[in-house]
């Protein structure tokens, strides 16, 4: 038939709808749980939660740096005692509804279904209403008319078959596309060296908790071309413990002391992450990184404060207060902290 191009063409542009509405499917890092029931409830967590930045994996196929920080989230609010349903409320009302497969029925999900779906009734109906009307002509007698340049058969169809499908195309991505996430990653990639030289700057107005988001997500952006960088681990890490996100503090001063040992900011920041981790042995970890530092400079006092805080917290009061009177020492007589110092000596000694 010769109006077969054209159909050809329309069906092509439906195909290409379907797929860009089509969902995904989804390997889980390995951590410590405390029985194999804990495990299989991480594992069909993780494998239930979309990654926002591939959209095709699962977090727990993801290797995206924010698919490990929302493994690590999953963990630590696992470790904290958070059900099932309180772990999906927390990361769809950080990410939205995209991260979950299944999600709940509303105006935006009906319509990335049902656009799909009328995209191909109405190509049908074209095409049937199309082969009808050529039925028709070629039966009715036509009247003598002036000639004119013949055109290609079936453009006309073609046109408007395209229209049709770049239209829902474009309604479909425009409702359910998540332009809203790619936007604001956008934003936070371009803002984030002004954001960066405001945090670094001490006469600067400090960054708000707002800002300091988009940071840490423009800096996860760079680091993703830029792994090697340890200076820019450390700053995601100072950004993660300003937010109060331990799984991004952790792993991203993991990855600085990892990449350069011998960095004192990388260190006693994972030294620090760690000390306030909620599993022990994160705490244990983070008190022999600790002790190494003491070893090998005993007047850095916001050293000796953390290994002070690390040792009493673990139930080794001796330590703390020997860690603590070297701070008396090094402090001036007039320093406030001197006071505080003293309380904790006393408080530890009467343990």
């Amino acid at each position: 038939m010769r109006f077969l191009p054209g159909m050809l063409m329309l069906m092509l542009m439906l195909m290409l709808v379907l797929m860009m509405a089509a969902p995904a499917r989804a390997t889980t890092d390995v951590m410590p749980f405390r029985n194999e029931a804990q495990e299989q409830q991480f594992r069909q967590l993780t494998e239930q939660l979309r990654c926002p930045k591939c959209q095709n994996n699962s977090i727990a196929d993801s290797n995206a740096m924010i698919a490990t920080d929302m493994r690590r989230k999953v963990y630590d609010l696992m470790q904290e005692g958070k059900s099932r349903q309180e772990i999906i409320d927390y990361m769809v009302a950080r990410y939205g509804n995209f991260v979950t497969y299944d999600p709940p029925l509303t105006p935006l999900t009906v319509l990335l279904w049902v656009l799909p779906l009328a995209a191909i009734v109405a190509g049908g109906w074209i095409i049937v209403a199309r082969a009808r009307r050529r039925v028709r002509l070629r039966r009715e007698p036509l009247p003598a008319a002036p000639r004119y340049p013949a055109r290609a058969p079936g453009g006309a169809f073609t046109c408007r078959g395209a229209v049709i499908a770049l239209a829902v195309s474009a309604g479909s991505y425009a409702l359910t596309g998540s332009y809203p996430q790619v936007r604001a990653w956008q934003q936070a990639t371009a803002q984030a060296p002004g954001l960066l030289d405001r945090a670094l700057d001490p006469a600067a107005q400090p960054l708000n908790e707002e800002e300091m988001a988009r940071l840490a997500l423009g800096l996860r952006t760079r680091l993703q071309r830029d792994p090697g960088n340890a200076e820019g681990w450390v700053m995601l890490g100072r950004a993660g413990m300003a937010l109060g996100d331990a799984g991004t503090a952790t792993g991203a001063y993991a990855n600085a002391y990892r990449l350069a040992p011998e960095n004192r900011g990388a260190a006693l920041g994972y030294a620090e992450a760690l000390t306030r981790s909620s599993d022990p042995e994160d705490n244990r970890r983070g008190g022999e990184l600790l002790r190494r530092l003491v070893s090998r400079d005993h007047t850095d006092i916001r050293v000796l404060s953390l290994y002070a805080f690390s040792a009493f917290e673990q139930g080794r009061s001796g330590e703390a207060v020997a860690a603590w009177e070297m701070m008396l020492k090094l402090l001036p007589a007039g320093d406030a902290r001197r006071a505080v110092i003293e309380r904790s000596i006393r408080l530890a000694q009467e343990k």
